[in-house]
């Protein structure tokens, strides 16, 4: 980071900032922003969004807001700067893959609960996918479809993760349902560590490249049958390769 001031990450999805309920709300409010932090929806060196406009949001106080950004800095993951250039900047870069992380990743979780993660991902992305192409798309819509697209197929190896993740939350975004997009979040939230801990592989870009096109192709076209089965490709390639690496 060189100082130069970093826009709001206006683009991040609605669905991680949408409102807490009240008992909870400061833990809520921690576990959305971690949310949009670990999924590199806010990257690193990516200011979130203005107090006022993500209180509102959020629907929680700006004095609970200004809380739990506190403890996200005193963990390490924000940065918070006053002044005319300031809020609160993103810190946290997921680690390098280093010999053992996947492994620890799955003790963590556990092998059953991989499996239900990964069935959860398949059915919720997949859904999402069918419901986006038999929706009639503005010009706008197709353009964050393709935005989002290109983003990911043009992405450098270090930004690969959180361009990935834009694109697929973007399709679940796109339907207009802040139920499925959330659902969406949360299955991608599931397997980040696991993924993180993964080398990225240019071999598996450049055909991910071809699986992300034919995604997009099919919703577009709008043939929800193949937009389907694109998405299941895609996924049980994702899969396959976990598995490959905790073989």
């Amino acid at each position: 980071m060189d100082g130069t001031p970093a826009p709001a990450a206006a683009a991040a999805p609605l669905s991680l900032l949408r409102p807490v309920r009240a008992g909870n709300a400061f833990e809520e409010t921690v576990e959305r922003l971690l949310q949009a932090v670990k999924l590199g929806v806010v990257a690193y060196g990516d200011k979130l969004p203005p107090e006022r406009e993500l209180a509102t949001r959020l629907g929680i106080s700006r004095v609970t807001l200004r809380e739990a950004i506190r403890a996200l800095q005193e963990a390490g993951y924000l940065d918070v700067r006053r002044g005319r250039y300031g809020g609160a900047f993103v810190v946290y870069r997921p680690p390098r893959p280093r010999e053992g992380d996947l492994r620890r990743a799955l003790t963590r979780m556990g092998e059953d609960e991989l499996e239900d993660a990964l069935t959860f991902r398949m059915a919720v992305e997949c859904g999402a996918a069918r419901v986006l192409a038999t929706t009639e798309l503005t010009p706008g819509q197709r353009e964050t479809l393709n935005a989002r697209l290109a983003g990911v197929n043009d992405a450098a190896p270090a930004d690969y993760r959180h361009r990935d993740i834009a694109f697929h939350l973007a399709i679940a975004e796109l339907t207009g349902s802040p139920r499925l997009a959330a659902a969406c979040a949360d299955a991608r939230l599931r397997v980040t560590d696991l993924l993180n801990a993964i080398p990225v592989l240019g071999p598996n870009i450049e055909h991910a490249a071809v699986q992300h096109a034919a995604i997009a192709a099919a919703i577009l076209d709008g043939d929800p049958e193949a937009a389907g089965r694109a998405v299941a490709e895609h996924l049980e390639g994702t899969a396959a390769l976990l598995r490959g690496f905790l073989a």
